[in-house]
C-alpha cells in the first residue's frame, strides 16, 4: 500500500464496471473509496462486494460534486495525496504508479494524467472535440501562462495544500472538475504538470453527459472562464504556515 495516497472513484449507474476497477486497485496495492453518485443502479453494492469502501449521495450530483465528497473523505482521514480515476476502466490502474512518481519527482500540486503529451499512446478523440480542447487549452495558457495538452482529461493526482482547497471548494458541473479546475488551481499559484498516460476505451455503460449536454457545458465553461465566474480557492502563498 501507499499509506499517503487514496484513489477517489465517482461513480454513476456504473455497476458493469466499477467491480473490476476496484479489483484492479487493490492489486496494485492502492486504497480507493467509491462515491455513488446517486445511481439507480447496483454501483454501490457491486463495489462493496469488490472491497471498497462506499460513499452514498441520495441525488446525482455530477461528477463535480461526488468528486468534492471523495477528497473531503480523504482529507479527513489523512491521506495526502488523490488519484482520480473513472469508474468505467478507462484509466488503468498501472498507470497510477506513474502518475505518482511524477508528482514527487516535480513536487507538482496537480498532476494531470495526458494522452497528447510525447511518452503517450496514440489515442484518437475525433476532429472536433480535438479542436474544443485546443481551444480550451488556449484559455488556461493565455489566462495562467500554464500549458495543458489535455485539458478535459480527468485522470489526475492531486496534492496537498491543493486537495485541501478542492475539498471545500469545488464545482460540480460537468467540466468544472476538470477544465475549470486546472484553470483556477493555476491561476491560484499551484503547480501543474503533465504525464504521458494511456487510456483506454470505456468497459462499460454509457457516458454522463450526451453530445448536446456537452456542447452546453463547455460553453458554460468557456463563458465562465473569460468573464472570470470560476470557483475561488485561496492562494498558494495563503496556504503556508
Amino acid at each position: 500500500m501507499t499509506p499517503d495516497v487514496l484513489v477517489v472513484i465517482p461513480a454513476y449507474n456504473e455497476s458493469a464496471s466499477v467491480g473490476a476497477v476496484v479489483a484492479g486497485l487493490a492489486d496494485a496495492g492502492l486504497a480507493c473509496v467509491v462515491v455513488d453518485d446517486g445511481s439507480a443502479d447496483a454501483t454501490a453494492a457491486t463495489a462493496r462486494a469488490a472491497g471498497a469502501p462506499v460513499l452514498r449521495l441520495p441525488v446525482n450530483l455530477g461528477v463535480g460534486g461526488a468528486l468534492r465528497c471523495g477528497f473531503r473523505y480523504a482529507v479527513e482521514h489523512g491521506y495526502r495525496r488523490v488519484v482520480q480515476c473513472d469508474a468505467d476502466g478507462q484509466h488503468p490502474p498501472s498507470e497510477i504508479r506513474h502518475l505518482l512518481e511524477v508528482q514527487e519527482s516535480t513536487g507538482a500540486h496537480l498532476v494531470v494524467g495526458s494522452r497528447f503529451v510525447d511518452g503517450a499512446p496514440a489515442y484518437d478523440v475525433g476532429r472536433a472535440r480535438r479542436i474544443i480542447m485546443r481551444a480550451l487549452s488556449g484559455i488556461v495558457r493565455r489566462r495562467t501562462g500554464t500549458v495543458l495538452h489535455d485539458p478535459t482529461s480527468g485522470f489526475r493526482c492531486i496534492a496537498q495544500p491543493l486537495l485541501g482547497e478542492f475539498a471545500t471548494s469545488y464545482p460540480v458541473h460537468y467540466l468544472g472538475d476538470t477544465f475549470e479546475a486546472a484553470l483556477v488551481a493555476a491561476r491560484s499559484g499551484y503547480r501543474i504538470v503533465e504525464a504521458p498516460v494511456q487510456m483506454l476505451p470505456r468497459q462499460g455503460g454509457a457516458a454522463s453527459a450526451g453530445p448536446l449536454a456537452a456542447v452546453r457545458f463547455i460553453a458554460r465553461s468557456v463563458v465562465a472562464a473569460l468573464a472570470g465566474l470560476t470557483f475561488r480557492i485561496r492562494p498558494l502563498a495563503e496556504t503556508q504556515p
